[in-house]
């Protein structure tokens, strides 16, 4: 009896090296990216949930306000038109990148010869590798009333003279724009290796069975892409709701708060009025939103997002 309870207890005991073993060495390979995660995600937004109860303009030491700032946001109206900008800003940059990714990828996929697509893949993302703040100088100056070029072209063919930066019409749409500009070729790249993992097979049975180009596009392409236009979506609709530089560089949120977005009226709060622990609160909502958003479209994404 002793000697089989020995045998037996050996392999337990060697089991259980194997085991700590193994969460050591998970550990080990999961420790260089926890470590940066707790240094700035975690640990900045714990500090924000505390910063949120308190009333601290960085000179003076913290004072405890309860939920002073929270009715602050409730009374604030300033905080629903920043977020009504917002958006705005979102649904534009999210609805025009989706769709002219996915055009521009089906159209240069196959149609044109190797080299020149290799050619429009790298002028099309090229513009995401810039400086978002660099390029919104530029778009500063192309956009100018007087002197940018935009309007330049659009005298000579006899069109008016667009205040694209100083009117509340046009403020938005041209930050849309850019912003189109900027991030197109991400997706357009995220479509491409799409296009490029559809097995040729399906294509040639569909042909088989005489699907013209639309049936094939809408019942193979559109399913197969569902999971990477899931994906791009959810990374431009997170991007977009913390855009701070081109409204900040090119319009400074104006005309009034026509261009102002949560990211800016958070800073403004912060380091122009020096009332941290309400620039905190904004940052819990933006950051709610986020994530309400990001979950709801994961929920939905089941019903139309087909793997395999």
């Amino acid at each position: 009896m002793e000697a089989t309870a020995g045998s037996s207890g050996a392999p337990r005991s060697a089991l259980g090296r194997w085991r700590r073993r193994e969460t050591f060495a998970a550990w080990a390979f999961l420790l260089p990216s926890l470590v940066p995660f707790v240094i700035f995600v975690a640990g900045p937004l714990l500090a924000a949930v505390a910063l949120s109860f308190f009333r601290y303009d960085i000179l003076t030491p913290p004072e405890f306000a309860g939920l002073d700032n929270f009715r602050h946001l409730f009374a604030d109206d300033r905080i629903l038109a920043v977020y009504r900008n917002t958006v705005v800003y979102v649904a534009g940059t999210v609805g025009l990148e989706t769709v002219l990714a996915l055009l521009l990828a089906v159209a240069t996929h196959r149609q044109i010869p190797g080299v020149l697509r290799y050619v429009f893949r790298t002028a099309y993302f090229f513009p995401v590798l810039t400086s978002l703040a660099a390029v919104s100088i530029v778009w500063g100056y192309l956009y100018h009333t007087n002197f940018g070029v935009i309007n330049y072209y659009l005298g000579t063919i006899g069109g008016p003279q667009i205040r694209w930066l100083t009117s509340s019409a046009w403020a938005m749409p041209a930050l849309v724009f850019l912003g189109v500009w900027k991030s197109l070729g991400f997706s357009y790249i995220l479509f491409v290796a799409g296009l490029q993992s559809i097995p040729r097979h399906l294509y040639e049975a569909a042909a088989i069975d005489g699907a013209g180009r639309l049936s094939t596009f809408a019942n193979i392409t559109l399913p197969m892409l569902s999971p990477t236009m899931f994906f791009a979506v959810v990374i431009a609709l997170i991007n977009g709701f913390q855009i701070f530089d081109s409204p900040y560089i090119m319009t400074q949120g104006g005309p009034g708060d026509s261009t102002r977005t949560v990211a800016m009226y958070l800073q403004e709060q912060g380091f122009r009025f020096f009332d941290m622990g309400y620039a905190a609160t904004v940052s819990l909502t933006l950051f709610l939103v986020i994530l309400v958003l990001t979950l709801i479209q994961f929920r939905f994404g089941r019903s139309w997002v087909h793997y395999g």
